[in-house]
């Protein structure tokens, strides 16, 4: 008996081993192979300060940034009233694509840099320069003069699965080689003004000076580049998020080629399809993006397309939601023509389009404009509406519409404004542009009191869908 039970008790102790070793990995090849191949950052910008006693970085000595910026960022006791010259420095990190000497990192680390310095594991420094950057995925393409490098090998972000383990590498805090370990948290994620990127989110520790640097499988292969936190401390929160390296390489190519990233634009602006929304236009299911507006005279406005169409395939692709069509959009080639099919006044409909070619980036501007109260009666949305001036339809280049004077409603309307134009109602799949006060009560007292009514609303030089529902407004889009 007592030997059955050594048995047994060795036999648990081994099965228990085993789970331990599957359920803990081994990084120590992926490293020894691959660390090699990852370098530090360091970048150095002149700058001019007004000397009236601020500091060249923002952060008072509670923040626990402050002693960061303090060890790389000189503070000079400077005169009040007189200017003065500092250097401010900052970390990154990178990594080595090809033996000759082409770095990738992200384009903030070397935003505005007057001086690169480039470290590799074995100390030796090089001088880089930027053989290109593209601010829109935060990709930059670096040379340092050397040869025989040890480079990293690509993997495809494809393949990777929500929960497998990750590696990233990288110089957090100026301290080089330093490796950290997570899991793939999600896949394909949107970011506030961060139309071009499907990133890859994980709980990878990720801190300032981890930009640039590589995220690897278990394989040792590089599937992504860490980017960005998630933080309210500016440290790591357990949130990270790094561009899919096969999205990088492709910017790389084109950097490597042309020193700039050439990209398709069709000249619309687009919302997400809610549920809601997708009721009013009488789709099956929410998806695709809704366009809000088109150019004039753009590609999609000389191929068609119209405020109110919801976009379902660009060049045989699917795009299930509104973040989708800027990428695809933006790797199609200008020039070249791809179909696109449309949802149109409960009908799908399929035209043709010529991709154009994405300008570099501006601001647009904004008109501002006021608006005086009316003592006008409200329609049972609690809007009270009034019709376009001339003058008003010629500053805003459009035929028709009606502006909200005052909103009197007691369950609020937070997504409307007075000083908004109503451009036009959706309901029941239909799209009716507006250009009275009388038409929009009549259209408006054949829908339902329980029914959702989407308006097509314009405000500033932007446009977008609100979707009002059993009497309370409910905002989308971005």
């Amino acid at each position: 008996m007592k030997q059955l039970f050594v048995g047994f008790f060795l036999l648990f102790s081994s099965f228990f081993a085993q789970a331990q070793n599957r359920g803990l990995p081994d990084f120590t090849e992926l490293v020894e192979k691959q660390g090699g191949a990852v370098v530090n950052i360091s970048t150095i910008q002149s700058a001019r300060n007004s000397g009236r006693g601020a500091q060249p970085f923002p952060f008072d000595e509670n923040d626990p940034m402050f002693e960061f910026f303090r060890r790389f960022i000189p503070r000079q006791p400077g005169i009040p009233g007189t200017p003065r010259d500092f250097e401010s420095r900052s970390l990154g990190s990178g990594f080595i694509v090809s033996a000759d000497g082409y770095i990738l990192t992200n384009a903030h680390v070397v935003d505005a840099a007057d001086e690169i310095l480039v470290r590799l594991t074995d100390k030796r420094e090089f001088k880089a320069r930027v053989v290109g950057a593209d601010k829109r995925t935060d990709i930059a393409l670096l040379k340092i003069d050397a040869t025989a490098l040890p480079a990293v090998r690509f993997g495809d972000p494809a393949q990777l699965k929500v929960g497998e383990w990750v590696v990233a590498i990288g110089s957090p805090f100026g301290f080089d080689n330093s490796v950290t370990a997570g899991i793939v948290s999600a896949k394909g994620r949107s970011l506030p003004q961060e139309n071009y990127v499907p990133f890859i989110q994980t709980d990878v520790a990720v801190n300032p000076g981890n930009s640039g640097g590589p995220l690897f499988n278990m394989k040792g292969e590089v599937v992504g580049i860490n980017s960005q936190i998630y933080s309210r401390s500016g440290g790591f929160m357990g949130i990270s998020f790094a561009i899919p390296i096969d999205m990088a390489m492709e910017v790389e190519a084109q950097l490597r080629s042309h020193g700039r990233v050439s990209r398709g634009r069709i000249g619309v602006v687009i919302q997400e399809v809610t549920k809601d929304l997708a009721d009013s236009f009488g789709l099956g299911k929410a998806q695709g993006a809704a366009v809000n507006s088109v150019e004039k005279g753009g590609p999609a406005d000389k191929a068609g397309i119209e405020p109110g169409d919801v976009i379902l395939k660009f060049d045989g692709k699917t795009i299930n939601g509104s973040n989708d069509l800027p990428r695809i959009v933006g790797a199609s080639k200008p020039g070249s023509r791809v179909s696109v099919q449309l949802w149109r006044k409960g009908a799908s409909k399929d035209i043709t389009l010529v991709v154009g070619e994405m300008p570099d980036e501006k601001i647009a501007a904004r008109s501002g404009r006021s608006v005086k109260p009316s003592e006008r009666t409200a329609n049972r949305l609690g809007l009270v509406l009034s019709e376009l001036t001339a003058e008003q339809r010629r500053e805003l280049r459009i035929n028709g519409g009606l502006l909200i004077e005052e909103i009197r409603s007691a369950t609020g309307r937070a997504d409307l404004r007075p000083g908004d134009v109503i451009l036009a109602l959706i309901a029941r799949g239909e799209s009716v542009e507006l250009r009275t006060v009388e038409q929009f009560n009549k259209l408006l007292a054949q829908v339902d009191k329980s029914a959702n009514v989407t308006l097509l609303v314009r405000r500033g030089d932007q446009q977008t869908f609100v979707t009002l529902k059993g009497g309370v407004s409910e905002k989308r889009g971005e």
